[in-house]
């Protein structure tokens, strides 16, 4: 038996899988929370953050990181001889500041009261006007890669974070020797190795393949202390995913237990879940579904398509692009209305059922008269990322009338989110990327069938489905299978995928229940009018 170790740091925990290469089965599994969690009011020490923080400890990651490897691998049933390679995702952009040899300053003493010493996290938000700046400055200087990410870079990446960093608090960005990926910062901790994972890089970082980084002469227009940073703090060996970024140090072999085995290179979390999913040819696009959205899609061209947030060579399987898209909120919309909208008796009606709340509400959906007049819904309720990329706008729910009823306008919600999917996909086919085969994955998807049925309706494709609940656990698991290719691992992310992940093999087949093209279009025109002509829900949003 071969076994390789996933590890699936998210927003609040990480977990850990234990996985037979042979079969992808999960041997053991263990989760720990963040000792600190978020920090996004207070520091642990009491001290009040600013609106738009979001911080976390890098210290917490390798307490619990060690947590749960020291639990998986203390399963009797195994040998840990058996066990030849580790695999790293984190959230991202998560980043830190770090001394050389892998210190996060906010380990020292002298900055532990200093909010900027810390990891800030995906959504840590409060460089927004340094991402406005960022994005304008590039699009008046007719910067190429600003194409790439849709005309606008987000307030959670790398360089807006940094720049926030250096604008606030000069002296901390002065003592920093690097800027990493908090998934960097993990694997630089295992081996000792300081390396720069190509998905990271490529979608958070602003680097391309090819070109690079942006140039000196664009940055110093930002800021004159920018200069030269891709060869100072931001520099580093950039790998593909898939590569082996170093071995496990001796003294943590000794720790924990295990050889001195390969650390692949780290993963976004999201990405990570393609070759779980058997999302790794041309043409295969990734939708995962959870209380929000990502996809990812793959390629073997690149295009640039307005209001695609990226695309990354090598950024979700090695030798392939990979495009990244999505929905802000999908499962958040849903459980946003059966929390505040629900009239108390279905709640009773549920629990007489002995069934949740939404099986309730699929079941009561299934019940509406065909004949009934439907709702038609916008899926902004968090804004929209795909394909407007305008955070600003809102939710929008038409034709309500006085036989509405709650199972009426959850349906309408579910029908929205697949609408703004279908929105995406032609987008993409439309600038030549061919969408052939969907594949989903995520909490909605193994829960929520009536969805996946909806789904394939509106699109009009089989929807392929994984029942996989760890999915990007097991994803890192494959990336540490192929970083092991020497030690006994995979040479190939396809052979590593048809043995270590499955799909439900029947996919969910479009029906003809109801013929979606004529709500299409007025979800169109709905989503063209409030979405590029008028400013209404701007107003709305900074109406006092």
């Amino acid at each position: 038996m071969k076994l390789t170790i996933g590890l699936d740091f998210g927003t609040l925990s990480v977990r850990a899988v234990l996985v037979d290469i042979s079969s992808g089965e999960i041997i053991a599994s263990s989760v720990s929370k963040y000792r600190n969690a978020v920090m996004d009011s207070y520091l642990v020490n009491g001290i009040k953050l600013p609106n738009d923080y979001a911080l976390q400890n890098a210290l917490d990651y390798i307490e619990s990181m060690e947590t749960v490897i020291n639990k998986i691998t203390s399963n009797n049933t195994i040998n840990n001889k058996d066990i030849i390679g580790i695999g790293v995702d984190f959230t991202a952009s998560t980043i830190l500041p770090m001394k050389a040899d892998g210190t996060p300053l906010s380990a020292l003493s002298k900055y532990e009261n200093n909010p900027h010493a810390y990891s800030k996290l995906w959504k840590h938000h409060s460089a927004e006007k340094q991402a406005v700046r960022i994005s304008e400055l590039a699009i008046k200087s007719e910067a190429p890669w600003i194409k790439r990410y849709g005309n606008k870079i987000s307030s959670e990446w790398m360089l807006p974070k940094v720049l926030e960093i250096l604008e606030e608090d000069l002296k901390l960005f002065n003592e920093t020797d690097y800027f990493v990926e908090a998934g960097d910062f993990i694997t630089y901790y295992l081996t000792k190795s300081f390396k720069r994972s190509s998905c990271q890089a490529g979608y958070k970082g602003i680097w391309h393949s090819k070109s690079g980084y942006p140039k000196d002469e664009y940055l110093v227009k930002l800021n004159k202390k920018l200069k030269d940073i891709y060869n100072t703090k931001l520099s580093g060996d950039i790998l593909p995913i898939g590569k082996k970024s170093g071995r496990l140090t001796s003294e943590l072999a000794n720790k924990y237990g295990l050889k001195q085995i390969p650390v692949s290179v780290s993963v976004i979390d999201a990405h990570v879940a393609a070759p779980a999913c058997q999302a790794v040819n041309s043409g295969d696009m990734l939708m995962i579904i959870g209380t929000s959205s990502c996809d990812i899609v793959l390629s073997e061209k690149e295009v640039n398509i307005p209001g695609i947030q990226g695309v990354v060579k090598d950024g979700a399987i090695p030798n392939l692009f990979a495009y990244e898209s999505g929905q802000p909120a999908v499962g958040d919309i849903f459980s946003w209305y059966i929390e505040n909208h629900l009239p108390s008796g279905y709640y009773a009606y549920a629990k007489g059922n002995n069934q949740n709340i939404y099986q309730y509400m699929e079941d009561r959906i299934k019940l509406i008269p065909k004949t009934k007049p439907r709702l038609l819904a916008l899926d902004w309720w968090n804004g929209n990322r795909s394909v407007l990329v305008d955070p600003d706008l809102s939710g929008i729910l038409v034709g309500y009338n006085l036989q509405t009823t709650p199972e009426d306008i959850y349906r309408a919600l579910i029908e929205a989110t697949a609408f703004g999917k279908r929105v995406t996909i032609e987008a993409y086919e439309s600038n030549g990327i061919e969408v052939k085969r969907l594949i989903a994955c995520g909490g909605l998807a193994t829960k929520n069938k009536y969805l996946l049925q909806c789904y394939a309706n509106i699109l009009k494709r089989p929807v392929f489905f994984t029942e996989e609940e760890y999915a990007p656990a097991l994803g890192a698991a494959i990336f540490g299978a192929l970083a092991a290719k020497d030690n006994g691992g995979y040479s190939s992310i396809e052979v590593a995928s048809k043995y270590m992940s499955k799909l439900v093999e029947e996919p969910i087949l479009p029906n003809k229940d109801f013929n979606y093209d004529e709500l299409f279009k007025m979800y169109i025109e709905l989503h063209d009018y409030f979405g590029k002509h008028s400013k209404l829900m701007k107003k709305l949003k900074l109406l006092q």
